[in-house]
């Protein structure tokens, strides 16, 4: 087994995490914040938009099962990068489309999934690429929480949409 990480932010980061803990080859996806100025955030500190930090999701996968290319794909499909602080109703610089990249080589990769995937939007993709920081993860109640809580209101309205797409488009990926 190949252990690597990919860390990303693509709005709530209920939704982003709730797509890649079913992605085949994904062994953890923990929801947490990264990218900001203030050391141990925490919800409230991020929502007020005061710490600079993104919501973000910290994927450790299985690169002998899924690539680093195949998860930033996914990625890309199943939020909209082209929006500026923003997924839906959900507004601030903490809900930013942001991938961040430990290495030149992973800077790279992240580029080239940006050039492949604007060929799927009119709009130009507004993706921060930035090196990885510190990531804190989010307080425990964020973890898991659209398995915890599928029938909750915006499980059902914003979060179980974005999984269908992810079955949908990806059936191979989904595990």
């Amino acid at each position: 087994m190949k252990k690597e990480r990919l860390v990303l932010g693509g709005g709530c980061f209920w939704c982003v995490e709730a797509v890649f803990s079913n992605v085949k080859g994904v062994l953890h996806a923990t929801s947490g914040y990264a990218g900001g100025r203030r050391p141990n955030p925490t919800y409230e500190n991020v929502c007020s938009g005061a710490t600079g930090h993104a919501e973000v999701v910290d994927v450790e996968f299985d690169a002998d099962t899924i690539s680093r290319a195949e998860l930033l794909e996914i990625f890309f499909a199943i939020h909209n990068p082209t929006t500026l602080n923003a997924q839906g109703a959900d507004k601030g610089t903490q809900y930013r489309s942001v991938v961040y990249y430990a290495n030149e080589e992973e800077q790279k990769s992240i580029l080239h999934a940006i050039e492949k995937a604007q060929k799927e939007y009119a709009d130009p993709i507004v993706t921060e690429v930035s090196p990885l920081p510190h990531v804190y993860p989010a307080e425990h109640y964020h973890q898991n929480y659209y398995k915890l809580n599928p029938t909750q209101g915006y499980c059902q309205v914003v979060i179980r949409p974005k999984l269908e797409k992810f079955i949908k488009n990806f059936p191979n990926k989904h595990g």
